[in-house]
Formats: C-alpha cells, structure tokens, sequence
C-alpha cells in the first residue's frame, strides 16, 4: 500500500468505528429492559458461584496464613528435601490450610445456627404475639401517665382524646394491616431462604475448589494480562489489581470484626439494661453494622419499633443506647481495626453509600465504600501522574490558595502574594501621584 493513502484507510477504519459503537450504544438504550433481564437471569444462574467467590475472598487470609504456617513446619521437619518433595509440601499444606479455613467457615455458621438461631426465632415469634396487644398496652401507659401527672392534660384534655381516638384508629386500621402484611413478607422470605439454601451449599463447595486453585487463578490472570498488554499497561493493571484487593480484603475483613464487636457489646449493654429481645436486636445491629456510617441507625429503626411494643419508656432508653454505642464505634473501635484502609473523607464516605445504595440496595451499601474508594485512587492516581508530568506538585494544599500558575516556568502563585502585589502598585501608584502633585 502506498504511504500517502495509509492516513485516509486509518480515518475511514475510525469513522466505521466510532459510527458502529453509536449504533451499539443507540441498540444498548434501546433495549436496556431486555438486557437487565438477561443479567438479571444470568447473575441468578450462577448465584451459587458468586457465593463461593465471596465466600473464598472472605477465607482466604486465613487459608493463607495457615499454609505459610504448615508449609514453614514441614521446611523445618525435613529440611534438605528435593525439589519434588519440596512442590509437594507446597500441596500439602495448601490442602490442609483450605480444610481448616472450610472448618472455621461451619464452625461459626454452626455456632451461629445452634446458638442464636433458635433465640432470635422465639423472640420473632413473640413479636408477633404481642403486637395484638400494643394498643392496650399504649393506651396503659398513657392513662399511667395521666394518673401521675393530670396537670399536663387537664389544659388540653380535648386535643388529647382526639388524639387517642386518632392513635386508636391507625392502630386498627394502618398498624395491624401493616403487621399482617409484615408477617405475610416474613413467611415469604422464610421460603425464599430455605430455596436459597442449596445455593449457599454448592457456594461453600465453589470456594474449596476457588480456595484451592487461589494461586492457579492469580498466575492465569496475570499472564492473561501481560499476553494482551504492553509490559508498562500490564504492571499498571497488576498494581491497580493489587490496591483494589488490599482495600477490599482491609475494608470487609475489619468490618466484619467490627460488626462482632459491636454485636456482642450491645448485647452486654441490653442485658445489663434488661431489654426484651436482647439476642434478636444485638443481631439486627451487629449485622446493620457491616454497612458505614448509617448501619447503626438502620439497626435502631427496626428494634426500637420491637422495643416499643413492649414498653415505650425503655424504647427511649435503647435510642439513647444506641447513639452511644455508636459513638464508641465511630470514634475508637472502628478507626483502631480499620484505620484509614480506605484513605476517603468522611463526606466521600456517605456520598458513596448514598450512591451505590441506591443503585444496589443493601450489598451497594456495603461494598459501595471500598468500591469508590479504588475509583478515588485511580482518578487520583491519574491526577498526580499528569501534574508530575507538568512538572507542578501533587500535593493538594498546595493547590489550596492557589491563584495561577505561570505559564512559563509553572511556578503556583497564590492569592496572598497577589494582594501583596496589588498593594505595592497601588503604593507606588500613591507615591507618584504624590511626585505628579509637588512638580505641579
């Protein structure tokens, strides 16, 4: 082909191009209601992986730890080995630590069941029995009340029988309708639980297998990576690879402890308390508690309402718990196990809740802040490359009082040094003015 028609075959392939990704893009929108369908079918298809690979993700330090452990022991036990037999330490140990990472996984789901599971079913049961029995026990307190102090309602006595006529008809009409509807849903996922179950057990099945061939995995991904990519974009993807599983791994494992820590406190704090449905509640918030910053209230909202079922004066108490309990957590235990493993601010923190929450629901709030996270290090990975690039500082409050930066030898200029500039001419402009006036 000659030279000079080589540039008008590159503009012709990328007219094609960019004209066949609109028409892709215009057929994606147009037909975006199918194609949600689709991975929504696909992604409950394969549910059963997806579980076996969070479930792998969640073990794997721990198989890790214990094969570094095993495979040391085994070096030391029969040092001077061949190299075959060495490879063959390296499976042992690998077989072992992933049996032992299985064995902690259904011994605490095995705890969980055994322990908790019978508890929080009762305590579920009891809510259902006595919320026929919460208007009486509203009505109860409020005539309890007016017993020991008439000077409140003798003013507005008739505004108060309104109200409790008021009371009493959303009791009859909107809060049974609403309980009923509630134990219906509860039914409902009950069954869809137990549907669901099988999923989790080919789930735990998948993360041996994902757990055993964790290394295969990795290899085959990084060659994949470096055969399709030049070496300087491979090493890019493998170290954005790298952060994106230190956040995840940080972030989720450190949650988890968290969350347990907060769960058995609050269960110490209700017992000490003496509030009903200590077990159920303590589990409701431990498990709210995996999601940032608003998992506490999410918690609250439910048991409070099953506290004041019971008794509305200890539902105060408990609301008052709570916000203690969380101050606890946000301020000391939760900044001592996590750190700053996700390096955002707390206002990007909630925006990243806020957004994935709603575009995921509950498993966008949890994961929605190590996810934006690894964005927030990419774009500013991205940032910084291309000021250094420029030759300017990355650092960002250098950039705080910036005014511009000079064009020629990009050095920042700040505001202040422009006001002191602006004050030596108006200065000089002053003292010649002064000269112009003593010359006349």
């Amino acid at each position: 082909m000659k030279e000079e028609y080589k540039p008008y075959i590159r503009w012709g392939v990328t007219v094609i191009a960019i004209f066949s990704a609109c028409i892709m893009i215009f057929f994606f929108l147009l037909r975006l209601d199918i194609i949600v369908r689709f991975f929504g079918k696909a992604t409950e298809a394969v549910q059963s992986i997806i579980y076996g690979l969070v479930i792998a993700f969640i073990l794997r330090p721990v198989a890790s730890f214990w094969q570094e452990k095993i495979e040391a022991y085994l070096h030391r036990r029969f040092p001077n080995e061949e190299e075959k037999k060495k490879k063959k330490h390296h499976i042992v140990a690998k077989g072992i630590s992933v049996g032992i990472a299985m064995l902690i996984a259904l011994l605490v789901i095995a705890t969980v069941i055994g322990m908790i599971g019978p508890r929080v079913v009762d305590s579920i049961k009891n809510v259902v029995a006595s919320s026929s029995g919460f208007l009486e026990k509203i009505e109860q307190w409020a005539y309890g009340l007016q017993d020991k102090h008439p000077e409140l309602f003798s003013a507005g006595g008739e505004a108060y029988q309104k109200a409790l006529e008021y009371l009493e008809d959303w009791v009859n009409t909107d809060l049974l309708g609403w309980m009923n509807t509630l134990v219906t849903g509860f039914t409902t996922y009950v069954i869809g639980f137990f549907s669901s179950l099988m999923n989790w057990v080919l789930g735990l099945i998948v993360a041996i297998y994902a757990l055993a061939e964790r290394e295969s995995f990795d290899g085959q991904a990084k060659k994949m990576v470096y055969a399709f990519l030049p070496v300087e974009n491979a090493n890019v993807v493998i170290a954005i690879a790298r952060k994106t599983n230190q956040v995840f791994s940080g972030f989720i494992s450190g949650k988890l402890i968290d969350s347990l820590i907060i769960g058995v406190l609050c269960f110490v704090g209700l017992s000490v308390l003496r509030m009903p449905y200590t077990l159920l509640i303590s589990v409701i918030v431990g498990v709210t508690n995996v999601i940032p910053f608003f998992g506490p209230y999410v918690g609250a909202v439910p048991s409070a309402f099953l506290i004041l079922l019971v008794n509305p004066i200890q539902c105060l108490y408990f609301i008052i718990f709570i916000l203690v309990l969380q101050q606890i957590d946000g301020n000391i235990i939760g900044p001592k196990i996590l750190g700053d493993s996700t390096g955002l601010s707390a206002f990007w923190v909630i925006f990243s809740i806020l957004l994935f929450g709603g575009l995921f629901g509950f498993v966008g709030m949890v994961i929605g802040v190590p996810t934006f996270a690894v964005i927030y290090y990419l774009i500013k990975s991205g940032v910084e490359y291309l000021l250094w690039k420029k030759g300017l500082p990355v650092e960002t409050q250098e950039f705080s009082g910036l005014y511009q930066v000079d064009e020629e030898d990009h050095i920042i200029l700040y505001q202040e040094k422009e006001k002191e500039e602006k004050k030596v001419e108006e200065q000089e402009q002053k003292e010649n003015t002064k000269e112009n006036l003593k010359e006349k």
